[in-house]
């Protein structure tokens, strides 16, 4: 605000912060300007210390005479207690009675006064003749002093006149005390006095302190009285008392002659000021100073924000029929006492311009927000509930969103008239008569709706008391609609890329306005921008159900059938999108199983196609009974040539990726010895629960991830007990962004603990104690106990190197069918069995051993000690041999090679049912049987 005049060098000043100083005045001009006359705090300061120097110099002058007076009263004090007490000491009154009283006397007096530093102990007979005194000439003459109160009995305290004396002469302060008998006689006097020279040495003594206790004072009055005066100068800025008084009426003139409302109020809320124009505006009383902002009869809003203290700039507020910009400033950053500075300016010519101005700004503070707070889920339901709440209450008192069915489910958008509720916003009462979520809607070709979805733009339904086209929708909702204060309505298609995915109703209600046409472009736009979001979530929607789908295709359906573990699973995906987690349960030959746990990191189609690859690969690699470190040898191999394929130069073929972070662990779990072998690839390690409940994290040797080139791979033998739940995992479950891989095994330690617990009950354990709120990683969890087969279903022999061996050996393992109950397989096994045996002694090695298990399936293992592979081939008519394996192939069920340290195993599989292998067929008879085994009737077999 610009002063209307121009004052001289020292009549300048701001309204807001005082006087304004000179050029080159400051805080530290120095004692010159300090002391300046005139000033008016040069004057001050001239008068505050003329002031503390009288006021010291009385009270230097008090203390003096006070001092002398103290002095004086204990000298008084001094020689009469001296005195009284000689008089009354053991053995005066008796020297008194003496012949001889000075002889007793005065060696006593003498001493006496010495030690109390006394001038002089004089002892007296009844008339005043002395018996002592300091100078021993003056024994025997008259006291000098008034003696005749004693006479009678009273003590005397006097200044009398000095004689000569020893310690000099002078004025003395005496006591004159009478000496009685034991009758109450008296009968002599004692005197002792102390020099008045000698007290005002005392006296003297204390100056020192005293003066030096003025002048410190001094200093300090003249130290507090300077700043005082400094203080006075900084308020005043130099000025002297006419020139305060001419700034001060300019002050007011100014104050009261601007057309803008002026209010100074304090911290405690009291109005300090208020100019004529801030009366005006306001409408103050003539008392309004000094009393609180809440008393002032305000509207609310007005008192509200006066009494707030909080800063405001050209904020508009009504008051009466004017539209005030009010504007608030502390007074505390520019050297005034705490409150505020208001100015208020009369803008109700303004209002039409501003009111337009601020519905503008509102609206793009709307736009800007649904931008920021629309689609962040990529949920479809919840983004059309985010737009709903963006537009309510700001733009609409109640928002609905209605999409396409196929819309909602990811799926692409079809022209249809039927959409269904997905989001509702505001007006919680007023709901009833609208749609609720979920509800299929089909529209009237007479609704708002309607229309607007054939013109492809909003629609405006001002006053729907007067609208007839929608009450066509749902007569009895439209009435309830109506009672329920909904009053108009704009209807705008939700577009994206050219395809319409619903409809979004803006609905107001009670006292708001009605919408006008100018609020169409504005719903059109909100509109577009949440269609944009929607169509986003719909089309993230559709890819994660596409990969969602794959990858429930590719990994198990179920656990096989087998006899060694007692298998339970879990896998939960995360939030974020489909991963490449898997787990598997692999049954092998010899009743052993597989257990394979892997993860490929990253999220989409691409990982889990990637998974599925792997995960066929191993289930080949199974089928060829390799050991878990050769397994994952062949695994590493194959996703290096994966990424080779793949990966053209430096550049990816096409959209496809490498894979990088493939991790596996690989077990394999035998029944009938206990003993686990597992290997892995950059993948965490496994833990067990043993039978007692206690749970170990074994240690199986790490290799780096799939895919660069580690082999080879390192295994480990673990012999579990029977009961042991083996625990597979991969790092979804441990690790997340709030915890590291250490404190998620120690966490997950803690919910394994625990003895008789099924494979599911420890699944699900685990998953309550480890799964995060939000997972950002897949989660994949196998949980194996472990059984052992019974010995008594396990038979094995040691077979010679002889063909005639053959048959022995064959018989015995009939008889061992027949103890299990199995003769109706016994003649199929049989053949199986010398053939098997046959060829181990006639192409093989030695040691030849045959085993049987009987579990679910009955497993014939013939083992020698050749790695020589067998080949099943078809034999021409002509030829004697050949056929062996092929009937091996065509009797038994699965028949396989699996290879040891040492040589080989030939197994076979048959069902324990009666009948040929499934290879065989349903035709294959017991005839055919016999016929078979005519032929190893030769002698030599």
């Amino acid at each position: 605000m610009k002063v209307p005049f121009a004052p001289k060098r020292r009549d300048s000043f701001h309204l807001s912060g005082g006087p304004a100083r000179d050029q080159g005045e400051s805080a530290g001009s120095g004692p010159r300007t300090l002391l300046s006359p005139r000033s008016a705090a040069g004057q001050v300061f001239v008068l505050q210390i003329v002031i503390v120097v009288l006021l010291i110099a009385a009270s230097v002058t008090a203390l003096v005479l006070q001092a002398g007076r103290d002095s004086r009263r204990g000298a008084e004090r001094q020689s009469l207690t001296a005195a009284e007490t000689f008089a009354n000491a053991p053995g005066t009154a008796r020297a008194l009675k003496s012949g001889h009283p000075t002889a007793v006397l005065q060696p006593r007096a003498e001493a006496t006064r010495k030690k109390a530093g006394l001038t002089f102990i004089v002892v007296t007979d009844t008339n005043g003749i002395r018996y002592t005194h300091p100078d021993p000439k003056r024994i025997g003459k008259k006291f000098i002093g008034t003696i005749k109160p004693s006479q009678k009995g009273r003590t005397t305290v006097e200044q009398a006149p000095g004689l000569s004396l020893p310690a000099g002469s002078g004025p003395v302060i005496q006591a004159v005390v009478p000496v009685t008998d034991d009758r109450g006689s008296v009968i002599g006097l004692v005197s002792a006095g102390i020099k008045v020279r000698h007290v005002i040495s005392l006296s003297d003594r204390q100056l020192p302190i005293i003066f030096g206790t003025g002048a410190v004072a001094l200093a300090l009055s003249t130290l507090g009285t300077a700043l005082v005066a400094r203080r006075l100068r900084r308020q005043t800025h130099g000025l002297g008392p006419a020139e305060m008084t001419r700034m001060y009426e300019h002050h007011d003139a100014v104050l009261h002659a601007v057309r803008e409302g002026v209010l100074i109020i304090g911290a405690d809320g009291r109005l300090l000021l208020a100019n004529d124009e801030g009366r005006r505006l306001l409408e103050l009383p003539a008392d309004a100073e000094q009393r609180q902002v809440g008393e002032l009869e305000l509207n609310a809003d007005m008192a509200r924000l006066l009494a707030s203290g909080e800063p405001a700039t050209d904020e508009v507020h009504l008051v009466g029929d004017r539209l005030l910009a009010v504007n608030i400033r502390s007074t505390a950053p520019y050297g005034g006492q705490a409150g505020w500075v208001v100015t208020l300016r009369d803008t109700t010519e303004l209002s039409a311009v501003t009111g337009r101005a601020e519905v503008a700004r509102e609206r793009l503070t709307l736009l800007y927000d649904a931008g920021v707070r629309i689609g962040t889920t990529l949920d479809v339901v919840r983004t059309a509930q985010e737009f709903a709440e963006v537009a309510t209450p700001r733009f609409a008192d109640i928002v609905t969103v209605d999409l396409l069915e196929q819309v909602e489910r990811g799926g692409e958008p079809t022209r249809t008239a039927d959409m269904r509720r997905t989001a509702i916003s505001g007006g919680h009462q007023e709901r009833e008569a609208l749609h609720p979520v979920g509800e299929l809607i089909t529209l009237s070709p007479a609704a708002p709706q309607a229309r607007a979805l054939e013109a492809g733009r909003a629609a405006l339904e001002q006053d729907l008391r007067q609208a007839r086209g929608w009450r066509d929708q749902d007569p009895d909702r439209a009435r309830r609609a109506l009672e329920f204060g909904m009053h108009s309505l704009v209807t705008v298609p939700l577009r994206a890329r050219g395809e319409v995915l619903g409809m979004t109703d803006f609905w107001r209600t009670g006292d708001s306005p009605p919408f006008k046409e100018e609020d169409l472009s504005f719903a059109e736009e909100l509109a577009a921008r949440a269609a944009v979001a929607i169509d986003n979530a719909r089309r993230f929607t559709r890819e994660h159900m596409m990969a969602v789908t794959l990858q429930r295709s590719l990994l198990p359906q179920g656990v096989p059938e087998q006899n060694a573990l007692e298998v339970a699973w879990r896998y939960l995906p995360a939030e974020a999108g489909v991963g490449g987690d898997w787990f598997d349960v692999i049954p092998l030959s010899g009743a052993r199983v597989a257990l394979v746990v892997g993860d490929v990191v990253g999220h989409g189609l691409h990982a889990a196609a990637t998974m599925g690859r792997l995960r066929t690969a191993v289930h080949n690699f199974s089928a060829l009974d390799l050991p878990p470190d050769e397994l994952l040898g062949h695994l590493d191999e194959l996703v290096a040539r994966i990424d080779s394929d793949e990966i053209v130069g430096d550049h990816p073929q096409g959209h496809a990726e490498a894979v990088t972070g493939a991790t596996c662990l690989y077990a394999i779990y035998d029944p009938v010895t206990g003993v686990c072998t597992a290997a892995r690839a950059g993948h965490p390690p496994p833990a067990i629960v043993h039978p007692d409940g206690s749970v170990s994290y074994p240690e199986v040797p790490a290799s780096p991830p799939l895919g660069l080139g580690s082999n080879p791979f390192e295994t480990t033998e673990l012999r579990l007990s029977e009961g042991s739940r083996l625990v597979l995992y991969t790092d979804g479950l441990i690790e997340n962004r709030n915890r590291d891989i250490d404190t998620g095994l120690g966490l997950l330690r803690e919910a394994l603990e625990g003895a008789e617990r099924t494979p599911e009950e420890t699944c699900q354990a685990a998953i309550e104690a480890m799964l995060p709120a939000h997972p950002s990683d897949d989660i994949a969890l196998l949980v194996a106990r472990t059984q052992l087969l019974d010995p008594s279903r396990v038979a094995h022999w040691e077979v010679p190197p002889d063909p005639a061996a053959v048959a022995p050996v064959r018989a015995e393992c009939v008889a061992q069918l027949q103890a299990w109950g199995l003769t109706d397989i016994g003649y199929t096994t049989e053949l199986i069995l010398s053939e098997l045996i046959t060829n181990a002694i006639r192409y093989g090695s030695p040691p030849v051993r045959v085993r049987l298990l009987h579990c679910r399936k009955l497993i014939c293992e013939v083992s020698d000690g050749s790695s020589t592979s067998p080949h099943v081939r078809r034999a021409a008519t002509t030829e004697e041999g050949g056929r062996g394996l092929f009937l091996v192939a065509q009797l038994a069920q699965r028949w396989g090679t699996r290879y040891l340290p040492g040589g080989k195993v030939i197994w076979t599989q048959q069902p324990l049912n009666n009948g040929a292998g499934a290879g065989a067929g349903a035709a294959t008879s017991d005839a055919l049987t016999e016929a078979l085994l005519d032929q190893f009737d030769d002698p030599a077999l």
